[in-house]
């Protein structure tokens, strides 16, 4: 593919070698389409070359170190978790530096953001109060929103395919990473809010947003991998599920078989005139007569042009969610269902969400599209229309 002009929101190839002379010194890889446009953008460029230098002179920041290290020290607890009070038996251990993304792939406005803040979606939380009617143009167009879906499901697969016993969650982060750029793809969750990885990777008692590390999977492990790629469109496409590893308990096979049930209720419930609020209901009836609880701090969400925005999708039982479904809508329903109560706490790396009695979690995640006469799940594997559960799939 092309290589892109690194001027902010410039969209422009780039046809010759125009470098800027102090990102060379500092090792950056930062190329030009015009001397004009190099002039023009300078004064904004310029802020680069300050962040950069300071982070070649930070110290050691004590959750990463490089993939050569030794055993000990890549095994080594976090600084954050030295005197962390831990609900569950999971331990998180560093993880590896940030992993590059080449010039030529289409980057989502946070990529480059110091904090790694959407300035899209903060504009669009503070002027728009109406769910997105995506047209057949964006959905269907070479690199539209079912594109960006479908990528997102090809990634999603090449990850189920290495989860095994023994594979680190930073191996999976690798071939989510890899399987994306071979997609002309971002990775959504990179730098989104400064998470440092490429997906998320959530074991046993972590509900979601967990940071791949270098801890191996354990037999008996339950594993959500939550995907999202961004593509040459502009469009994001978002799906998760949770594998069962190894020999995992009958506890562990009932709770994961319940997530994927609930999500499966819910979206019995979808078509046009269904208020958005009703799938919470749906979800916490599935939930309960597995005994087990619904997570209610985080939830579905709208989903495309942006990451996230409206609607948000609840799923719990008595919420509050505003609107009704048109044909049109895209978004999210990924409930998050434990295995004990649904609370929750956030653990000192601030991403890794865990439930509070240290108890298990999981959850399956699924993009739709709202038609005339039901749904589409956009994220769908090939030749499966319908979510339907296979142990073969399911299971590494």
């Amino acid at each position: 593919m092309a290589l892109l002009c690194s001027s902010s929101g410039c969209n422009n190839t780039v046809t010759s070698n125009l470098a800027c002379p102090t990102c060379k010194k500092l090792g950056l890889d930062n190329y030009f389409c015009s001397q004009d446009c190099f002039k023009k953008n300078y004064a904004d460029h310029k802020k680069v070359h300050a962040i950069a230098k300071k982070v070649k002179s930070l110290p050691r920041d004590g959750i990463s170190c490089p993939q050569d290290a030794p055993a000990e020290v890549k095994l080594s607890l976090p600084d954050w978790a030295s005197n962390f009070s831990f609900s569950g038996s999971l331990r998180p251990t560093l993880y590896s530096p940030q992993r590059i993304i080449p010039r030529t792939i289409r980057r989502p406005d946070y990529a480059d953001h110091m904090s790694g803040v959407s300035e899209s979606e903060q504009r669009d939380k503070r002027n728009h109060n109406n769910i997105r009617v995506y047209t057949s143009e964006e959905l269907d167009i070479e690199y539209g929103l079912r594109h960006a879906c479908k990528m997102g499901r090809e990634v999603l697969d090449c990850a189920g395919k290495a989860l095994r016993v023994g594979v680190t969650t930073d191996e999976i982060d690798r071939v989510v990473h890899e399987a994306c750029i071979e997609r002309d793809c971002y990775p959504s969750p990179l730098n989104y809010y400064n998470f440092p990885k490429s997906v998320c990777t959530s074991v046993n008692e972590v509900i979601c947003h967990g940071i791949p590390d270098y801890r191996e999977v354990q037999d008996g492990d339950i594993v959500n991998i939550d995907v999202t790629t961004y593509n040459r469109g502009g469009y994001h496409g978002d799906l998760n599920e949770t594998f069962l590893v190894g020999d995992v308990d009958d506890e562990g096979k009932n709770l994961v078989k319940t997530s994927f049930d609930c999500l499966a209720a819910a979206l019995d419930l979808v078509k046009p005139g269904t208020l958005y609020r009703e799938l919470g209901t749906a979800i916490h009836k599935k939930a309960s007569k597995s005994k087990c609880s619904v997570v209610r701090t985080y939830c579905g969400h709208g989903i495309g042009s942006l990451f996230h925005t409206m609607p948000n999708v609840p799923h719990y039982h008595k919420n509050k969610a505003k609107g009704t479904m048109k044909a049109g809508h895209v978004f999210t329903i990924e409930p998050m269902i434990n295995l004990g109560n649904p609370g929750d706490f956030t653990w000192g790396d601030n991403w890794s969400a865990v439930t509070k009695d240290g108890k298990r979690s999981s959850q399956f995640e699924h993009t739709l599209l709202v038609t005339e006469t039901g749904y589409e799940l956009l994220t769908a594997r090939e030749n499966e229309p319908i979510m339907t559960w296979n142990d073969h799939l399911n299971t590494r």
